[in-house]
């Protein structure tokens, strides 16, 4: 008869406890997004955590990552604009559009004058269309894109419509520009980057690429790896202290406050009339103690809809598990 596997005993698996809210990651470069998500989650020992917008590898700079109920709100961050430092390469293409490919194309770098560098710039901001790039986690029937090109598999992809907000020269050499960059969802920096090089006349990819902003987000508040270790090493009261409120996420939207009735309504999904309110579209909603209960929709008729609840939902006299601060207690 085959061994029988010997139990550990006296082990236990950490416990895991509820974390409502963000911490804004500087994520280093040479780290994956999932990677630097574990970690963290691992130092605050939390149940639930998600990060919204994968960075490359390469890349480094802001990562919301999102606790608990916080992760109901990730499609906020997921939609917001982002924004960007990079360098820019002059010369070389590569497989992957960034300093991790092999080289694929060779080309002499033309001597750049102001004028042709601003206009050039300029034609990339406001609308335009990117091919994404095949190195990507776009799904191409079924298969990410990114799985296709390592097997040296190239498919056409339809061109995406993104909108540059800006973009600003911040610096030059012989064979680089440095670059700042404002852009909507779905934009990617390593085909701006190409798209700008072809169009300066040679080739080009991403040598440097930090996230410096997300939406509105307070980029004052990112904190690295070794900061949030520290802070773990003086225990948890210390990590959360830097857990930012969920509303932050949505701190861009104008705020309701509902009283006792309104907040059992829109606790259970339904829609509740305030009076006097007459906002039409999304909008942050709070309890009479300053509670965030969730996000809203304000309706024709002074009517609001519930979008993303976010408080508990108590039983019919206002009791039991979620309920210990009263009705639609967050």
């Amino acid at each position: 008869m085959p061994a029988k596997k010997a139990k550990l005993t006296g082990v236990k698996a950490p416990r895991r406890r509820p974390v409502d809210g963000v911490v804004l990651l500087d994520k280093p470069k040479g780290m994956s997004s999932n990677q630097a998500l574990q970690q963290v989650k691992s130092l605050f020992g939390a149940q639930k955590a998600g990060h919204t917008g994968s960075l490359d590898p390469l890349a480094s700079g802001m990562l919301p990552v999102c606790f608990g109920r916080a992760t109901r709100l990730s499609a906020f961050l997921l939609d917001a604009s982002k924004r960007y430092v990079t360098r820019a390469l002059l010369g070389h293409s590569t497989t992957t559009g960034d300093a991790e490919g092999e080289v694929v194309e060779e080309l002499p770098v033309p001597e750049l004058e102001p004028d042709f560098l601003a206009e050039t710039l300029e034609r990339f901001s406001g609308e335009i269309e990117q091919i994404p790039p095949m190195y990507s986690a776009l799904k191409h029937q079924g298969t990410r894109l990114y799985e296709l090109a390592r097997q040296g598999i190239e498919v056409a992809r339809a061109p995406r419509r993104v909108i540059i907000h800006s973009i600003e020269l911040l610096g030059r050499g012989e064979r680089h520009i440095d670059l700042a960059v404002a852009c909507s969802k779905g934009t990617y920096i390593r085909t701006l980057v190409e798209d700008i090089c072809k169009t300066l006349g040679t080739a080009g990819h991403v040598g440097q690429l930090r996230r410096i902003g997300v939406g509105e987000l307070p980029s004052e508040r990112m904190l690295n790896l070794q900061e949030l270790q520290e802070l773990a090493g003086e225990g948890l009261s210390a990590l959360d202290s830097r857990v930012l409120p969920m509303d932050t996420i949505v701190g861009h939207l104008p705020a309701a406050a509902l009283n006792e009735a309104g907040v059992r309504d829109i606790a259970h999904g339904r829609v509740t009339a305030p009076e006097g309110f007459n906002h039409i579209g999304q909008l942050r909603l709070y309890d009479g103690d300053g509670e965030f209960v969730g996000i809203g929709e304000g309706q024709p008729g002074g009517r609001i809809a519930p979008l993303k609840v976010l408080c508990a939902q108590p039983d019919g006299n206002g009791t039991g598990a979620g309920a210990a601060k009263g009705p639609g207690t967050c």
